[in-house]
């Protein structure tokens, strides 16, 4: 049991030291893409805790959702957030797409005070080769200061989403 205990202590010091790593890289304006990253360590954690709980064969990875941020929030907005809050505008984004027109979604930023965002669909319309598309207003609020951007999200026929239209 005295093993398990230090083997479960080692998985969290790891976790913990890579975490926070990763929290001293987030600037703001940084080019972000949420892809799931493994690690020597995360593989390694992992396999300690599944054999403590006594899971073998069980995969060690847990792999994180990838968010595409880069086709879902423009240069405007990203360069005033940092990467998890890209993450997040790109999340509003998507849940205010699969809304439809008049729909809006909310995120605060869970790393910085007065920090906040929303995205709003304001029209849909189609094009002549069947392409979706729609016009959606992002809007930051840094510190008190805002600022709107209106994007288009283009949907080619047959596409499982919406992405910034070129």
């Amino acid at each position: 049991m005295a093993y398990i205990r230090s083997l479960l202590a080692v998985s969290a010091l790891l976790v913990l030291t890579c975490s926070g790593s990763a929290r001293a890289k987030e600037q703001v304006g940084g080019r972000c893409e949420n892809k799931p990253k493994h690690s020597m360590f995360g593989s390694i954690a992992g396999q300690i805790a599944g054999a403590a709980l006594g899971r073998s064969g069980v995969p060690s990875s847990v792999a994180g959702v990838y968010i595409p941020v880069s086709s879902l929030i423009s240069n405007g907005i990203s360069r005033l957030l940092t990467c998890k809050e890209q993450v997040q505008a790109a999340t509003a984004t998507q849940n205010a797409v699969r809304g439809g027109v008049g729909t809006s979604a909310s995120w605060t930023s869970e790393s910085r005070p007065n920090v906040t965002g929303t995205s709003s669909v304001d029209s849909r319309t189609a094009r002549a080769d069947g392409t979706s598309c729609l016009a959606v207003t992002d809007v930051v609020i840094v510190d008190g200061e805002e600022t709107r951007v209106t994007k288009n999200m283009c949907r080619a026929p047959g596409a499982s989403g919406y992405t910034l239209a070129a």
